[in-house]
This record gives C-alpha cells, structure tokens and sequence, in this order.
C-alpha cells in the first residue's frame, strides 16, 4: 500500500510522542502493552501516519506519567488537524468501500442491527441517527459487497428482550438472502489468534483499512502486518463457519428461540 504523507501537525504530535516515550525509555512494544493497543498503532501515531483521539492523548499521558503534556499537545495540534485519508473514521472508509468484510464476536454488526437492537446498545439518539445513517451504503444503487462472520454467542446473547432478538434475527435471515450480503455463523469454538471483533474495508483501488475492536473502543490500522494477519483470521472463520444455507437454518432456528 502507498504511504501517505503526513500533516505537519501530525508530525509534530508524534514526535512529542516519541520524544517522551524516548525520555522515560521504554520502547514502542512496552507503551503499547501500557495502553493496550498494537505496537504499529503506537508507530503510526508518532511517524503521523494517523490522527489519534484526544482520550488516546490523555491515556499515553497516564501510561508515561507525563501530566497533562500529550493532552496539551494534542489540543495544540491536532485538535483543529483532518485526518489523513481512511483514517478520519472507520466509517469513512466503510462508505466508500466496495468490499466490506466483519467478524463480530458479541453482538450484531452495526450494519445489520435493527434500530430497536441498536437503541439498546447506543448512548444516545445521535449515536443510533448515525447507526442508521451508516446503513444507507447497503441501500444505494451499488451497494458494496458485505460478507459477515457471526459469533453463534450473539444469537443467543439477550440485548432488548426476546422481542427485540426475535426481530433482530429475522432481519439477518431476510438480509442474508440479498445478492450483495453474505451471513456465516461461526460455532463455539477457539479460533487460532482471534481474539476479539474486527472489521475490513477494502477500496476499488485495493487499499484497505482495518477496525480492530478494544476494551476502550477501538483503533483502526492500514499497517500491512495488521491487515495480513486479520485477513488470514478472517479466512480461517469463514472456512470454519456454517455454510451460507446452514447459517440460515441457524437463524430460523434462533427466531424460533426467542418466539417461544
């Protein structure tokens, strides 16, 4: 994939970065154990390859015990700083992608979740308009292929009620049989090097973003390392999961679950 060239305000940021990181001597590796991200996250946020949130500032401030410096550096740079391309938003990258591929490990992908499903996991009515707004891609005249890979846990995961589930399902089976959007269920079962949810979005150029899922929300990554390894875990689910036709059967059998 090309380099992009960074912004000099993300420049800027990522070499106080560094230069902290350097001053408490720990490497790369070591500061992002701290704050649980990848160590190419870390990379990318100080060679400016990626615009980070101001949350993330505050949480390098905490995990080199460095005050409020990152936090005002931050608000110095790259507070008013666009992001370089693909990287502003995962969502960005989703509405211009031609190729759209999802492991979910907990709950519905937020592309296929039902606005009541929705409702009872997002903080608030802007969040949900967003949600929905989002889903508009699988709408257009062109829509962008989907394929999704589900956990067999969030079928049966309770988020609403069994009204809100029994909806739910029967809106994955009646989209699972559009020509652009593919569902596999994936049984229980241990996953070589998966380990949590993540999502691929991959341009008509062949450029590609991934949005790997943590505990603190998430980060996204064109590191070709990251997304050689999410493909391939990818393609090991999908080998190990239901058939198309199989995960149908699946969801009937779940809308049955929560109607009785």
């Amino acid at each position: 994939m090309a380099k992009r060239k960074p912004s000099p305000a993300l420049k800027a940021f990522g070499a106080e970065v560094r230069r902290l990181r350097e001053d408490v001597g720990i490497t790369r590796t070591e500061l992002a154990n701290r704050i649980s991200v990848t160590p190419s996250y870390v990379s990318q946020v100080e060679s400016g390859n990626t615009r980070c949130r101001n949350d993330f500032a505050q949480r390098l401030d905490q995990a080199l015990g460095t005050g409020d410096q990152l936090t005002t550096a931050w608000t110095k740079h790259l507070r008013a700083a666009s992001y370089p391309k693909f990287f502003a938003d995962y969502s960005e990258a989703e509405a211009t992608a031609d190729l759209l591929r999802a492991y979910e490990a907990t709950f519905v992908p937020g592309l296929l979740q039902t606005e009541e499903y929705a409702r009872v996991l997002l903080p608030s009515e802007a969040a949900l308009d967003g949600r929905l707004n989002r889903q508009q891609i699988l709408c257009r005249e062109t829509p962008p292929r989907l394929i999704v890979v589900m956990d067999e846990s969030v079928l049966i995961r309770e988020v609403g009620g069994p009204g809100v589930m029994r909806d739910q399902c029967e809106h994955l089976l009646k989209a699972s049989e559009r020509e652009n959007i593919l569902v596999q269920i994936a049984p229980i079962a241990y996953y070589r090097g998966v380990s949590g949810s993540f999502n691929i979005a991959t341009q008509s150029t062949g450029e590609e973003l991934v949005s790997l899922e943590t505990s603190t929300g998430g980060v996204t990554s064109d590191d070709s390392g990251d997304i050689l390894t999410v493909v391939g875990e990818f393609a090991e689910l999908q080998a190990r999961a239901l058939s198309v036709t199989d995960s149908r059967d699946f969801l009937r059998k779940a809308i049955d679950r929560w109607t009785m």
